[in-house]
């Protein structure tokens, strides 16, 4: 066996090191202790390994492997300087091979001063180029630019011109214009004479920037050093103008080439159809890519397909661009990575989730590894689905395929949820991002604020803005805009009107969708008069009024019966620059069928259609509801057969009108004949679909003997029978459209509200004789209608089973429970209950603001708030500064009391 000491060079003394060797990687030339080592028990094992002469068929090298990161690689050639290069240099190679593996520039660092400590200038020039290659971040091009900088001090491995033009190149790619300035007049100070490529290098970087005037004067030093301009220097110049927007300047630069002997490449025309496409030019581009193989017999490549397939999508001509993607495989250009994530997200836009998903395993099964972006893409899409349960299982699966979640993955996902009101599980997203080391930004925070908002919390939304700020962002335009409106639709107009007065000195410009917020919400608290008055000064202030801003009006003046000026402010729309939209005409139209005054309506839906605008799902439903209401049944059924007819398909709504409709008739086969092409059309029923089938059930003397028509749509949960449920349950399975968890799920929350427990727990066990399981939104009307009947053993039971079921219960329903045992004397329970929510994953602050402030506190549960804080504390759970300075505010305020 070769001894250990035959791996280690003779010792050299640390003054025999050059410098540069001990500013980039601080050593220790004696024997390295277990305490000084970073990975002492890897490092150690590595150096017993490579002892070995056929190390590389040692067994123990597999298990090892996995083991060693780049960074413990790196540490492991730091705390071994005198290792034997040809050992080095073989297992460095060895380990470029590993597919699990990849080198970093810090790797190729470690390397290279071995190398050079040994004299080997060859190898070691090969590496420094390896290494500027590996360059991954801005950052690890600063570390290379700066070690070869400075290694260039010494003789023995000074840059040549082709070391400095790889190094341009390398911080070229990042765009680091002024480290890119400051290598070039190194190279001059070098005496290092600039070529082609070196011009060409700094064209491009400038070009990429969109900076044209600089770009020129770097092809006036080629044409001075006595070289000529090629195709990548005119290929840089389509390039920057298109970067500037002046794409009529890259194609005169393009038209240019064939005059001065220079041949068009494919990257020539790439740039100039990505400019085309990027400029709305859409034909143009694709005459071009047609005219490629014809002009300069230039064949597309992977990434002229990919700018034209992105380009068509976003465009929203999805079809052509999958035909175009068709066309690329049949000529044998394989798609890559980037050409199958522009289609995935073109699907997803278009709710096409499962091609989407086909896609991405085609991907995987073409070796081709899905990146960020393609995750994204189709989370993205679900969420908008409002299927995020889904998009939790793509996100799940993305580790394990070694694509690990960005900012913008979480921030899609915390839209989801705030999407479906599960602000709580959003919340709980915000911790994991800090746990990865990823900082919220201001859209993390905006969406968040957003989802409380849209729940009602907005006290929670207040303190996400200072938290917000905690985290060293400031609050925005949008930001204040979602407070606004979640104020205004609470109805606390004059609280959205101080913050919008305050916006000004804070420097937050007022836009157009905070002035539309608030005027609206001045319109819905019948303050229309204030609401005109906001409306003139937002015009005096030069921030123009959109359509929404004119719809919220008009919507305004209809309610309060002011339909003359409605129609007049409509009339003016125009004169403003603005175009009504089809909701300004349905406003009008649906406040004209309210009233009866069908002529009027019907001049107003001519005049609608006369410019352009075809009516929509929405105004058809006006027509509908207004021929029910007079029991008008054929002109209603002639409404639907137009609707057919335009090819407008019935949505939610529209169809439980039209139940509802026939259920007044008296026709019930004829409402949940509409029901069954409810379900067909793909179209869940809502709960107050359901409260209209519950109502017209009734009819029939089951219940009471009033006339259905006579019963207020929210007191069918409080004289609604259980067997009339049964019946509703009978019918549906009659008519093909058997319940489902949706609809158990509608009628559990009726009976909860009303606080009809024993039906509902009646109802829960029906569903699961049944083979369906109960959802997570069920189980929380359960456990809140216990809590409000005191039944908090019940409660605690149902959050239990939410838990093991895999829900995260709302923190509303803890809340109810937490402060119901506290008040029910069973404080060890309580504390319990409280501990165990601690394990589930919620974010500590809103824990720390629902459950404590604005449930204990609230209700004068000083101690047990202090004691509840102390548990969190003693459990490490950090809370931010603001939620703890709330909490001692909290508490003292209520000691003094």
């Amino acid at each position: 066996m070769i001894q250990l000491t035959a791996l280690i060079t003779p010792f050299r003394s640390v003054h025999s090191i050059p410098l540069f060797f001990i500013k980039f990687f601080p050593f220790s030339v004696s024997s390295s202790t277990s305490e000084e080592s970073p990975e002492p028990s890897i490092n150690h094992q590595l150096f017993s390994l490579l002892s070995h002469p056929n190390w590389q068929k040692h067994p123990s090298l597999k298990t090892l492997i996995p083991s060693l990161s780049p960074s413990s690689f790196s540490s492991f050639l730091s705390q071994y300087p005198n290792l034997n290069p040809q050992i080095a240099l073989s297992f460095f190679n060895y380990l470029s091979c590993v597919p699990s593996f990849k080198l970093n520039v810090q790797s190729y660092a470690s390397l290279l001063r071995i190398l050079i400590s040994n004299n080997l200038f060859r190898v070691a020039q090969k590496t420094r180029l390896n290494m500027l290659k590996s360059c991954e971040t801005r950052d690890d091009a600063v570390f290379a630019m700066r070690l070869l900088l400075d290694m260039n001090k010494y003789d023995e491995f000074k840059l040549n011109v082709w070391a400095y033009n790889t190094l341009l190149m390398c911080l070229s790619r990042f765009v680091m214009i002024e480290e890119i300035k400051c290598v070039f007049d190194e190279m001059l100070s070098d005496l290092i004479k600039p070529d082609i490529y070196t011009f060409n290098t700094m064209i491009n970087a400038y070009c990429k920037l969109g900076n044209i005037v600089e770009a020129e004067s770097y092809l006036s030093k080629i044409l001075q050093a006595g070289l000529s301009p090629d195709t990548h220097t005119y290929t840089s110049f389509i390039l920057g103008h298109c970067r500037r927007k002046d794409v009529d300047s890259a194609y005169k630069v393009f038209e240019e080439m064939p005059k001065k002997g220079c041949r068009r490449n494919v990257v020539s025309y790439n740039n100039l159809i990505h400019g085309l496409c990027e400029a709305g030019r859409m034909d143009e581009a694709m005459r071009l890519f047609v005219e490629m193989g014809d002009e300069d017999a230039c064949c597309p490549n992977v990434r002229t397909y990919t700018i034209l397939i992105d380009a068509l999508c976003r465009l929203d001509r999805r079809a052509e661009a999958l035909r175009l993607f068709d066309e690329m495989k049949e000529k044998g250009c394989k798609p890559n990575v980037h050409t199958y994530t522009v289609l995935v997200d073109g699907l997803c836009k278009d709710f096409k989730l499962d091609e989407a998903r086909v896609l991405v395993n085609v991907m995987s099964e073409n070796g081709l590894v899905p990146n960020v972006v393609t995750y994204n893409a189709l989370i993205d899409g679900y969420c908008k689905k409002g299927l995020v349960d889904v998009a939790l299982d793509v996100f799940d699966t993305m580790e394990p395929n070694n694509c690990i979640p960005n900012v913008r993955t979480y921030n899609e996902l915390i839209s989801g949820f705030c999407r479906i009101n599960k602000a709580h599980k959003a919340m709980s997203l915000l911790d994991k991002m800090l746990e990865r080391k990823l900082s919220p930004t201001d859209v993390t925070f905006n969406l968040l604020v957003h989802g409380q908002c849209k729940e009602g919390e907005i006290g929670s939304a207040f303190r996400l803005l200072r938290l917000m700020e905690e985290n060293g962002l400031a609050p925005d335009e949008w930001t204040y805009g979602t407070l606004v409106d979640g104020l205004c639709e609470r109805g606390r107009v004059e609280e959205a009107h101080t913050i919008f007065r305050s916006l000004k000195e804070k420097g937050i410009k007022v836009n157009v969708a905070i002035y539309t917020a608030l005027i609206d919400g001045f319109c819905k608290a019948e303050r229309v008069d204030f609401a005109l008055t906001l409306f003139k000064e937002m015009i005096e202030e030069g921030c123009s009024p959109n359509a929404c801003t004119y719809n919220v009006l008009i919507n305004g003046l209809c309610k309060q019966g002011k339909q003359l000026e409605a129609a007049q402010l409509l009339e003016r729309m125009p004169e403003s620059g603005v175009k009504p939209t089809i909701e300004s005409y349905s406003i009008l139209i649906e406040q004209l069928l309210k009233e009866s005054a069908f002529n009027h309506a019907y001049k107003v839906f001519y005049l609608m259609d006369s410019i352009g605008h075809k009516p929509d799902v929405c105004i058809y439903t006006s027509f509908l509801v207004a021929y029910y209401n007079e029991e008008k049944l054929k002109d209603a059924e002639d409404v639907m057969a137009k609707m057919a007819e335009e090819g407008v398909r019935p949505d939610l709504m529209a169809y439980t009108v039209m139940i509802d409709g026939y259920g007044r008739a008296g026709l019930l086969h004829r409402a949940f004949d509409v029901l069954k092409c409810m379900f067909h059309a793909g179209h869940e029923p809502s709960h107050y679909t359901y409260s209209i089938l519950i109502k017209h059930l009734s009819q029939g003397g089951l219940d009471i003997k009033t006339k259905a028509s006579s019963i207020n749509i929210a007191d069918v949960w409080k004289v609604v029978k259980y067997e009339t449920l049964l019946e509703l349950f009978d019918k549906m399975g009659e008519y093909g459209c058997p319940p489902n968890t949706n609809t158990f799920n509608s009628l559990a929350t009726g009976l909860c509200r009303e606080g009809r427990l024993e039906e509902a727990s009646r109802l829960l066990d029906h569903m699961q004789n049944c083979g369906i399981s109960p959802s997570e939104d069920m189980y929380t009307s359960m456990v809140n209608c216990c809590c409000k009947l005191k039944l908090f053993e019940d409660a605690a039971r149902y959050l239990e089973t939410m838990l093991t079921q895999g829900f995260l219960p709302c923190l509303e329903s803890y809340k109810l429970l937490v402060c119901g045992l506290y008040d029910d004397g069973n404080n060890e329970k309580a504390k319990a209950t409280f501990f165990r929510l601690l394990d589930c994953g919620y974010n500590n602050d809103e824990v720390a603001w629902k459950l404590l402030i604005d449930g204990l506190l609230k209700r004068g549960f000083v101690d047990r708030c202090s004691e509840l804080l102390d548990i969190m504390e003693k459990n490490r759970l950090r809370l931010s500064t603001q939620t703890y300075s709330l909490l001692l505010e909290g508490l003292d305020r209520t000691d003094n009391k």
